[in-house]
């Protein structure tokens, strides 16, 4: 049974009302940003995934007027930046099939001939931002307002910062600064204490692509405008909810970054608390920053990993590393033998936590927060499953399985697992899926995270005080993992996962 909805076009739409008094309330052309500027400008972070956010934003025609600019430590020509943009701007708009062969991505004539404008007038800065005044007399000549995108490790941004001073940023200048956000609770108080010094909270944008407008605003579009979900979105009608991100990809030359960060920190800590966050979190007055934000914070602010009080980590938490294998045709080596890894390090690339809400609406319901590389398929969604009936009328046969709600994040999806009447027994249960397609935006995740950028909309951005607490809340686990009190575990690559890590429709 398949239904394709039209009624998820709030998921592409800005929200209706903003809190009074936030620059995205006012419409004002003079909030926007006119100029983006992208510190490493040469790593792959620019090139593999933010310039082709970038493309699309600006050929669909949402970022009129805008002016490019990169800068990094390479020594780059001029010709190296712009066959950068060339590589990275034509693979983002590639015919797709709802295309006819133009460029795809939701591209205008208008906006891809505004993006040739953009391409040809960009330019590449080889700079040191970490050098005292470099940065500020840099963006002396820069028109303003100005969005300065930190696509840097995070130990280079925060020194970057440091040495920034107020008066060298032109008048609204937003930070965009790249996950993760610190390296512990400590340290984002420290990077939050820097930027305060230099903007406002609105003004500063903590990307977390994964929180693309489609995702958020499809979960909030579920919950709130439907009675039926809502009513039962609770401890007395819910067993668990699961929030997977397995991905098929292997290390993929990012040793440098992921051998120190593993699975825990690259996605748990920051994007799947989020997601379990805008789950969990209460009905907000408006789709305003502000009440949003404010009860994803207080969402985060009762959770723990296992319930309130418990230590026990190898009981709520695990770990696991793949080994050789196969993913399709392309033979896997064991992750200790990739290059550029460290054994030291004992990373993990699989990581599984059991988070607990601890409130009246979510006592005693696990959030299961799971993420791996290297695993056999990709898989983005939240799973809900939901208690089972109180009583099963005596003389039904078959499975009595219970009802589970599937969300998915790229592509947006709806599934709903519900028990009806086989064919053939009247008196045998079957299993059917209602399915449906929500409501998506054609840009790409850091293309959304970017229109809110450059529109002064806050929304989609980390706040300061949750970044604190998502650190608060896995510090203690990834201490537990360091100290070896939880196991190190083994997968093939290839494979699902250590054959005891089973999931909901496994």
């Amino acid at each position: 049974m398949k239904s394709t909805s039209d009624t998820g076009t709030a998921s592409t739409s800005s929200p209706a009302q903003h809190d009074a008094g936030s620059p995205a309330s006012s419409g004002s052309a003079a909030q926007r940003i006119k100029s983006l500027v992208i510190l490493g400008a040469s790593g792959d972070l620019t090139g593999r995934l933010l310039l082709p956010g970038v493309a699309r934003l600006i050929a669909s025609g949402r970022a009129p007027g805008l002016t490019l600019v990169g800068a990094g430590n390479d020594d780059w020509t001029a010709q190296q930046w712009q066959d950068r943009l060339t590589e990275s701007f034509t693979a983002s708009l590639a015919p797709d099939e709802k295309s006819d062969g133009k460029p795809g991505g939701g591209s205008t004539a208008e906006g891809i001939k505004e993006l040739k404008r953009v391409q040809k007038d960009s330019s590449y800065h080889q700079l040191d931002v970490t050098a005292k005044g470099a940065l500020g007399e840099f963006l002396t000549d820069i028109e303003g307002p100005v969005a300065l995108y930190f696509a840097l490790p995070p130990a280079v941004s925060q020194k970057a910062c440091e040495v920034l001073r107020k008066q060298d940023l032109p008048s609204g200048t937003r930070l965009v600064m790249e996950k993760p956000f610190g390296s512990s609770a400590e340290s984002a108080r420290e990077l939050n204490a820097t930027l305060a010094k230099l903007v406002p909270e609105d003004h500063i944008h903590r990307v977390d692509h994964f929180l693309g407008k489609s995702t958020v605003l499809n979960v909030i579009g579920l919950r709130f405008a439907n009675r039926l979900l809502e009513h039962s979105w609770n401890s007395e009608h819910i067993e668990k909810v699961e929030i997977i991100f397995d991905e098929s990809l292997t290390l993929e030359n990012r040793a440098r970054y992921y051998d120190h960060a593993g699975a825990g920190r690259d996605m748990i800590q920051s994007h799947l608390l989020q997601i379990m966050a805008i789950m969990a979190m209460e009905p907000p007055a408006t789709l305003g920053e502000n009440d949003v934000r404010s009860n994803i914070a207080a969402v985060l602010r009762a959770s723990t990993i296992g319930p309130q009080s418990s230590t026990d980590f190898a009981t709520h938490s695990r770990r696991a590393r793949y080994t050789s294998g196969s993913i399709g045709d392309r033979q896997v080596p064991d992750y200790l033998s990739e290059e550029g890894v460290d054994p030291a390090n004992d990373t993990e690339t699989l990581a599984e936590v059991e988070v607990y809400v601890n409130n009246w609406r979510w006592a005693g319901v696990p959030f299961i927060l799971r993420s791996g590389k290297a695993l056999g398929r990709t898989r983005k969604e939240a799973v809900v499953t939901f208690k089972a009936v109180p009583h099963l009328p005596i003389g039904f046969k078959g499975t009595d399985s219970p009802t589970r709600l599937h969300i998915g994040f790229g592509p947006e999806t709806l599934t709903l697992d519900l028990d009806v009447i086989g064919p053939g027994n009247l008196f045998t249960l079957d299993r059917v899926q209602l399915e449906a397609v929500l409501g998506s935006d054609p840009l790409l995740p850091y293309g959304e995270v970017l229109d809110g950028v450059l529109s002064a909309d806050p929304l989609l951005s980390v706040r300061g005080d949750t970044a604190e607490e998502c650190w608060r809340i896995v510090e203690p686990t990834f201490a537990a993992w360091k100290s070896a009190a939880v196991p190190m575990e083994e997968y093939p690559a290839g494979s699902n996962g250590p054959e005891a890590w089973t999931t909901s429709g496994d």
